[in-house]
């Protein structure tokens, strides 16, 4: 178990963060890190799958490749997963389930190419000891996932049974919660996580259910992401109890005061008791500030500049408003009614507020709206692009110099 070969996927446009925060992790470089398209490939040993696992905020799985064959038809599908020595990682007593993902396989079926191999890994262990171990799609023990390209299969067992970014933390949520994978990459592109260190403070004003000010203050806190939630590796025949227990007991005591200032602030009220509540399940109740209010409003938490991390809401989120309501009622702080498709009167009254009473201060906003900056009036200095799922996203940077820019009257189509 010292030799796997891991892939970590993640949202696209994330993979640079992901090898550099692996590396931070593990100290794996070179050709034992390699960095491809939706994911990290590494070389590494067991002890490190269960130790990304723990720490990776980007990673979305932590997947050991058990096979990686050409193929043509759903026979050699069998053949391929019939080859794999499953019953070193699991027992007829853990329940499993296939998950298949295709980038222009020939296949006809998605759904056949599941049931192949799962006839075959059923078969191999009825073979080895007369018993097969069962199917269930819901809560399943164990997952393996299939990916096929146009002629390759790769198979893969998954050590991290539910999606990383489920922290364990968060129960009151939005209609439109940000993934906390998202708001950590949002983070890592903005390199507070850098200046956390020295005490750059950071600041959410329509923070929603708490996302990114709860990851920005685990970071500050050195909180470990997986700290507390189970993974399926406990489940795994290589697992010790003593290797987790020991990994876990040094999270715990590498974890510390917060070296910045955290703030988070929405204008709805509801949602900032739900990201109270959630901070503090986190275990960061005590380092993260949230308070109530309009960001066309709000003063700048602190005395000393720092960095505006934000996620305003957006209409292929949040379906809940029309355009009116999100004009004149929402200001965009209230998730759970409003959405920014026509929000370019608020962003140069937002833009404007900022010039004004936030001096010194760098602002990072996610937003699928590439005409952002000219709805704000502003020359953004970096544009970051990400994905929101399945919208494509731009994160904008804007340094905020007083009366900065293009601060000047502009037509009323302006960006339109």
């Amino acid at each position: 178990m010292n030799q796997l070969q891991l892939f970590l996927p993640c949202a696209a446009g994330v993979e640079g963060l992901l090898a550099d925060e692996v590396h931070g992790i593990t100290g794996l470089a070179g050709n034992d890190l390699l960095t491809g398209r939706g994911g990290v490939l590494l070389r590494s040993s067991w002890r490190d799958a269960l130790r990304l696992n723990l720490h990776s905020r980007l990673a979305q799985r932590v997947l050991v490749q058990l096979s990686h064959t050409p193929y043509r038809s759903e026979n050699d599908l069998y053949e391929a997963a019939s080859a794999v020595a499953w019953e070193i990682w699991f027992t007829t007593r853990q329940t499993f389930k296939i998950e298949v993902t295709a980038q222009h396989s020939p296949l006809k079926s998605l759904n056949f190419a599941a049931l192949k191999v799962k006839d075959a890994v059923a078969d191999r262990f009825r073979h080895k000891g007369g018993e097969r171990p069962n199917v269930e799609t819901r809560w399943p023990d164990i997952r393996i996932h299939v990916h096929l390209t146009t002629d390759e299969a790769t198979l893969y067992i998954d050590t991290s049974g539910e999606p990383l970014f489920k922290r364990g933390w968060r129960e009151d949520k939005g209609d439109a919660p940000l993934k906390e994978t998202l708001a950590a990459a949002m983070i890592a592109a903005s390199g507070w996580q850098q200046q956390c260190a020295d005490g750059v403070p950071l600041y959410d004003p329509c923070c929603g259910s708490g996302t990114i000010a709860i990851e920005a203050a685990q970071i500050a806190c050195n909180i470990a992401p997986g700290s507390l939630r189970r993974f399926a590796f406990e489940k795994m025949l290589p697992f010790q109890g003593h290797v987790w227990s020991a990994l876990k007991a040094d999270a715990q005591a590498a974890q510390h005061a917060p070296t910045a200032p955290v703030f988070g602030s929405d204008v709805a009220h509801r949602m900032v008791d739900f990201a109270q509540r959630n901070a503090q399940r986190a275990g960061v109740g005590e380092a993260v500030q949230l308070r109530g209010g309009d960001a066309l409003q709000r003063m700048p938490p602190c005395d000393t500049p720092g960095v505006m991390l934000l996620n305003p809401p957006y209409g292929e989120r949040i379906e809940a408003a029309g355009v009116a309501g999100a004009q004149s009622q929402g200001r965009f702080g209230a998730r759970e009614s409003a959405q920014t498709e026509d929000g370019g009167e608020f962003f140069s009254q937002l833009a404007t507020h900022w010039k004004k009473n936030y001096p010194g201060w760098t602002a990072w906003l996610l937003t699928p709206d590439l005409k952002l900056p000219s709805k704000m009036r502003l020359k953004e200095s970096r544009r970051v692009p990400m994905w929101n799922g399945p919208i494509e996203c731009r994160l904008f940077r804007f340094d905020m110099i007083r009366g900065s820019a293009r601060d000047k009257p502009v037509a009323a189509n302006t960006g339109h």
